[in-house]
């Protein structure tokens, strides 16, 4: 009898407390001001997002992004890569990095193969460029520069092609930066 009257004490205090709602928190709750626009006390955000600082790029980093750009595109066009009327900028825009770029363009020089093909393999973008000449993997994934040479020239050394294009887009970027 006294575990009946206990357990319906509890029940009937818990319903209380439910329904009457705890007076610290106000009408709205906690932060429902802040929600609702109204201005904060407190400076601090709770987002993580905004903990980190964002890094904008100062004007001289973009000033110096724009020339070793122009000085790639200068000396791939010396060297036969890249066509008078292109730039390496707009050639390698879909590029996550640079030096993926640079790799390709070695390659497919090298190997005599399309540019575009390469791009549209490497960067999974298929627009802008008509590839329906070239050979594409069945999924819209990018590859990787090995896959891609065996994809389009089966009978090269794909990973020998590819350490060579690569180790010479390292040099390239050495090469230009300021």
């Amino acid at each position: 009898m006294k575990r009946i009257l206990m357990i319906l004490a509890f029940a009937v205090s818990g319903i209380t407390l439910l329904a009457t709602g705890t007076p610290a928190q106000g009408p709205a709750g906690a932060g429902a001001g802040a929600a609702a626009g109204q201005k904060s006390e407190s400076s601090h955000s709770y987002n993580p997002i905004k903990w980190i600082k964002k890094d904008k790029k100062a004007p001289e980093a973009a000033d110096a992004n724009s020339d070793q750009m122009a000085k790639l595109t200068a000396r791939l066009q010396s060297q036969g890569i890249v066509a008078d009327n292109a730039d390496v900028k707009g050639l390698c825009n879909d590029f996550r990095e640079l030096e993926t770029c640079l790799a390709a363009l070695h390659a497919s020089h090298k190997l005599g193969l399309n540019f575009a093909c390469m791009k549209a393999n490497l960067t999974g973008v298929r627009t802008g460029v008509d590839t329906s000449s070239c050979r594409m993997p069945d999924t819209d994934k990018p590859l990787g520069l090995a896959k891609t040479l065996k994809l389009l020239k089966p009978d090269v050394d794909a990973k020998a092609a590819t350490k060579d294009a690569e180790a010479q887009a390292k040099q390239d970027l050495q090469e230009t930066r300021s």
